[in-house]
């Protein structure tokens, strides 16, 4: 039978919620028709440093494939793939994936025995891969591969809108900046480590906390814009070199509000809010400057009052602000930064966990750290 387009999109647009929720919703349409689907997996892009990393995924059979990452460089295959815009089909994974990747044992070991893979693009440019696993053998005949082309594209659609939000109410905040002529040192180095760094954390602690993927996307996507209600702040508190006497400090401690403020009418509230993930980004915003012992600000959080998401970036925050270029202190180096995080996780005011990621990754640590550095000293 083949796959009824319109049914399909009434699918997605009725969940309206996370991308995880609506592929598995998708997935169980798929079930109807193509009942040897045992495995449908979405890889995201990240051109800035050539990895493909798990996004989303519904898996029937078998244990999901999480917090994987993979230089697209590294696979001629899928290169190629990306190149040419065409699938792969393989009848047979045992016999065609003799690589020792952790992707390939995998496979392997979850008894998957045919495949297809279909690249998606947004705007010309590659955004990732759906993968189709299942257990049985040359399950992907012709008929089959178009009907797992339409989902693709109506799985590459619902993906491709999600970040195209992300992405405006970035761009809004950026212009925001621009127009107010915000000139903190929160440079763009600043915010891409920010968000790597809050990536690293996030995948360590995610299966703790039973977070997904996606959760670990939205994190990466929503860290950089934790500090945006500096926009509201006067220069002459915001750009002061020394340190803010009480009256100051008290107007800087209102970016967390203005934050929100702003936020809110960008992407909605309540049942307004036009970003399903956005309670992600808006927990962000509120309570990055929370401490567990309730010596935070704006609102005295304790434990696990403060969500996850807030609290990964905090760390990162903390972890950057100390090992970055800022004229009103000395550059703290990452052994030092981690050694004062330690101290903070002693005094009950930072997760342990999110701080143990930090160590548990120093290697990938390192790497954002010299790869985003700062190019321009500040004497």
């Amino acid at each position: 039978m083949t796959a009824n387009p319109q049914l399909l999109m009434m699918t997605l647009s009725l969940h309206d919620d996370t991308l995880s929720h609506r592929l598995n919703e998708l997935h169980n349409r798929l079930l109807e028709t193509v009942p040897a689907v045992d495995r449908i997996a979405c890889a995201l892009y990240d051109e800035k440093d050539d990895i493909l990393k798990t996004f989303i995924n519904s898996t029937r059979s078998g244990v999901a494939l999480t917090a994987y990452e993979y230089k697209l460089s590294d696979s001629l295959t899928l290169s190629s793939l990306a190149a040419s815009g065409e699938f792969r089909v393989l009848d047979d994974i045992a016999q065609a994936l003799q690589s020792d990747t952790a992707h390939s044992a995998w496979l392997r070991e979850q008894g998957y025995r045919s495949s297809f893979t279909v690249p998606f693009y947004d705007g010309g440019s590659l955004a990732g891969f759906v993968f189709f696993d299942s257990i049985q053998a040359a399950a992907f005949s012709p008929q089959v591969q178009r009907d797992l082309v339409l989902y693709t594209n109506l799985i590459s659609m619902a993906i491709a809108n999600e970040l195209s939000a992300v992405r405006s109410i970035l761009a809004a905040t950026r212009v925001a900046r621009e127009l107010t002529e915000v000139r903190d040192f929160e440079t763009g180095s600043h915010l891409e480590r920010m968000a790597r760094y809050s990536r690293v954390i996030a995948r360590a602690v995610a299966p703790r906390y039973g977070h997904n993927d996606e959760f670990v996307e939205c994190v990466y996507l929503f860290s950089s814009l934790h500090d945006i209600g500096k926009i509201g702040i006067p220069d002459k508190v915001l750009l002061k070199p020394g340190r803010l006497d009480p009256a100051e400090r008290a107007i800087m401690e209102t970016h967390v509000d203005k934050g929100v403020q702003i936020i809110d009418r960008i992407v909605g509230s309540g049942a307004q809010q036009r970003l399903p993930d956005s309670v992600i980004l808006r927990n962000i915003v509120h309570c990055h400057h929370e401490y567990l012992d309730g010596s935070g600000y704006p609102r005295q959080l304790r434990q696990d009052a403060i969500p996850l998401e807030a609290r990964i970036v905090t760390v990162a925050d903390i972890f950057d602000a100390l090992t970055a270029i800022r004229p009103y202190k000395p550059v703290w180096s990452p052994t030092n930064a981690l050694a004062e995080l330690d101290r903070m996780v002693l005094a009950g005011k930072l997760d342990a966990d999110c701080v143990q990621a930090l160590h548990d990754h120093l290697d990938q640590v390192m790497a954002i750290h010299e790869r985003y550095a700062d190019t321009d000293a500040v004497s």
